[in-house]
């Protein structure tokens, strides 16, 4: 995941790189845990695999008291364009429903990152009314997508 998370191009819009094999190492034991440190929050990662087994990316989900839940992904760059993000997002969103009671999703993403809109518009997410954007605190180069 180290040399995955290290191409430049997945950060065009916000985040950076792990800045070594330690820190991610260190990172990932405390997502293990699947719980925030107040046990609030149930956390939910999974990698994305090719069918040769090659690592693709990763999707991620934070489950909120009741319903809800907040979802993230990063795919490489190499395999933009393909589906494979579509597809691992909807297979995550699937498995949140299934098994963990999820009904109510949002994800927030920087306004000029034009392909992940794209790609959550196709999964049923729409942009969050103003009301909504302003009670989240989403900052104004950023936007709020949800689907219920």
């Amino acid at each position: 995941m180290f040399a995955l998370l290290s191409d430049p191009r997945i950060y065009e819009f916000e985040n950076e790189p792990p800045p070594s094999l330690e820190w991610l190492r260190t990172r990932f034991e405390k997502l293990e845990s699947r719980r925030s440190a107040d046990g609030r929050e149930r956390w939910l990662n999974w990698v994305v695999r090719l069918p040769d087994s090659r690592l693709a990316g990763y999707v991620q989900a934070t489950i909120h008291a009741g319903d809800s839940a907040s979802i993230a992904y990063v795919l490489a760059s190499a395999y933009w364009g393909r589906g494979l993000g579509a597809d691992a997002v909807a297979a995550m969103i699937s498995e949140l429903s299934a098994n963990y009671g999820v009904r109510q999703l949002n994800a927030v993403l920087k306004r000029a990152n034009v392909r992940s809109t794209r790609l959550l518009g196709r999964l049923g997410f729409t942009i969050a009314s103003p009301q909504r954007h302003a009670q989240q605190q989403v900052p104004d180069d950023e936007v709020l997508m949800e689907r219920e």
